[in-house]
C-alpha cells in the first residue's frame, strides 16, 4: 500500500468525519470556533498517530485475547498525556475542550484505525494512516469551527492567543458586527456538518460522473465508426 493512497484515503475517500460518521460528538460539541477546533484537532492528530505507532510496534506481541484490551490502554495513556500536555502548557484551550479531550479514548475512530490496520501493518504505513486520518479529521473540524464562528460572532481566528501566546490576538479578523445565534447552537452545529457531508457527496458524484463518461466516449466513437 503506497502513502499517496493512504493519504487520500484519510483525506477524501474514507474521511473518518464525512464518510465514516465517528468522533461526531466532539466534532459537533468543540467547533464553536477556530481556536477549539484547532486545540482538538491537534490533539486527536497527536494522539492518533502514537497510538498507531505503538499498536503497530506491539503487533508481533499481541495474542487475539489481549490485542483490543492493549490497544485501548495504549489509546487511553496516551490520551492522558495529551490532556496533562494541555493542562501544562495551555490551561485556557483546556478549560474549554478538556471533557472532550477525555472522550477521546471512546472515539472509534482511533480504536478502529488501531485493530484493522496499525495491528497489521509496519510502522511507517500505521504512522501515515494515523497522521493523514488525524488530518482529514482536523480539516472538517477547523473548516466546522471556522464557519460557526464567521456565522455566530462574524469573526475568524478569534482568542487564538490561548493556543498560540499573546502575539496571536492581532490574527483576529472581524468580517461583520454580531452574528446569527443558531450557528452557535447545537443545531447549528448539525447543518453545518449536513452542508459539508452534501458538499462532498456532490463533489464525489461530479468526478464519479466525468470518470463515467470519459470512459464511455471511447465507446461511443467505435460504434458511430
Amino acid at each position: 500500500m503506497e502513502a499517496s493512497s493512504l493519504a487520500r484515503d484519510g483525506l477524501w475517500t474514507n474521511n473518518a468525519a464525512l464518510v465514516q460518521l465517528l468522533g461526531l460528538c466532539p466534532l459537533l460539541a468543540v467547533s464553536t470556533s477556530t481556536v477549539t477546533s484547532l486545540g482538538l484537532g491537534l490533539t486527536t492528530l497527536a494522539v492518533l498517530t502514537a497510538s498507531n505507532i505503538t499498536v503497530s510496534l506491539l503487533r508481533g506481541l499481541l495474542a487475539d485475547s489481549t490485542r483490543i484490551p492493549t490497544q485501548i490502554l495504549v489509546i487511553a495513556t496516551f490520551v492522558t498525556l495529551a490532556d496533562l500536555v494541555l493542562q501544562a502548557l495551555v490551561f485556557d484551550i483546556h478549560q474549554r475542550i478538556g471533557l472532550f479531550v477525555a472522550l477521546i479514548v471512546t472515539n472509534c475512530t482511533l480504536l478502529g484505525r488501531a485493530e484493522s490496520f496499525a495491528s497489521r501493518f509496519p510502522v511507517r504505513m500505521a504512522a501515515i494512516d494515523g497522521f493523514m486520518m488525524g488530518l482529514g479529521f482536523l480539516i472538517v473540524l477547523i473548516i466546522m469551527g471556522a464557519a460557526r464562528e464567521l456565522v455566530g460572532h462574524g469573526t475568524l481566528l478569534a482568542n487564538m492567543q490561548l493556543l498560540f501566546g499573546p502575539g496571536a490576538e492581532r490574527w483576529e479578523i472581524e468580517i461583520m458586527d454580531g452574528g446569527f445565534l443558531l450557528a452557535l447552537l447545537p443545531p447549528g452545529a448539525f447543518f453545518t456538518l449536513g452542508l459539508l457531508i452534501a458538499a462532498r457527496n456532490w463533489i464525489e458524484l461530479r468526478q464519479t460522473g466525468k470518470h463515467e463518461q470519459g470512459q464511455a466516449d471511447p465507446d461511443i466513437v467505435a460504434t458511430s465508426r
